[in-house]
């Protein structure tokens, strides 16, 4: 099978609530959880799967922001975790009895294991078949620039975003979000001085 490389496009609010609404008609409580961790944390698909228990709760209770030290940089990354998403983890958790150094999201076949790149990959495409998109323009990158790209429509604040992904340079938001010449000319056209 041929697969297209490049930037994965995110996913827009109407998709994200439309892919959440076909998961708990379906009662799939991990691929919802992961959904939603996944948009929330803006962390790359490595940090996500690495994720135990412990990182993100105490006692089933799910935290509302989060420390993580990135694997890629080995820089720190504050994130939040919406309460609807802690909910859900939470539930998430205590239905598959996770203990603190658990992986948050085990492997199915493999104890001890986290859910492999690999699956979580096929799950997204599946995301995106399930909106009749073409799979191969959607990965693994496309929930972490999800919310990135949500937020700076919204506020247009490149460093607030820089922040949240972790980036070191600016420049590599500003092409991380696709942020071009013409987006740029367009901001600064609106401002008057």
């Amino acid at each position: 099978m041929d697969h297209k490389t490049g930037v994965k496009k995110p996913f827009r609010l109407e998709e994200i609530w439309r892919i959440r609404t076909l998961l708990e008609i379906n009662d799939n409580l991990m691929e919802l959880s992961l959904l939603n961790l996944a948009i929330d944390s803006k962390l790359r698909s490595s940090d996500l799967l690495s994720l135990k228990v412990a990182d993100v709760s105490s006692n089933y209770l799910v935290f509302s922001r989060v420390l993580y030290v990135q694997q890629k940089t080995g820089n720190d990354v504050h994130f939040e975790i919406t309460q609807k998403t802690q909910q859900t983890l939470s539930h998430w958790i205590k239905d598959q009895e996770l203990q603190p150094t658990d992986y948050l999201f085990p492997s199915p076949r493999k104890p001890n294991q986290s859910l492999s790149y690999s699956y979580y990959r096929r799950i997204i495409r599946s995301w995106a078949l399930a909106l009749d998109h073409n799979p191969d323009l959607y990965g693994t990158h496309s929930l972490r620039r999800t919310k990135a790209t949500l937020i700076y429509q919204k506020t247009k604040n490149i460093r607030a975003i820089q922040l949240l992904l972790g980036h070191t340079k600016i420049e590599n938001t500003i092409k991380y979000l696709g942020v071009e010449l013409e987006d740029a000319l367009r901001l600064s056209e609106e401002i008057e001085s």
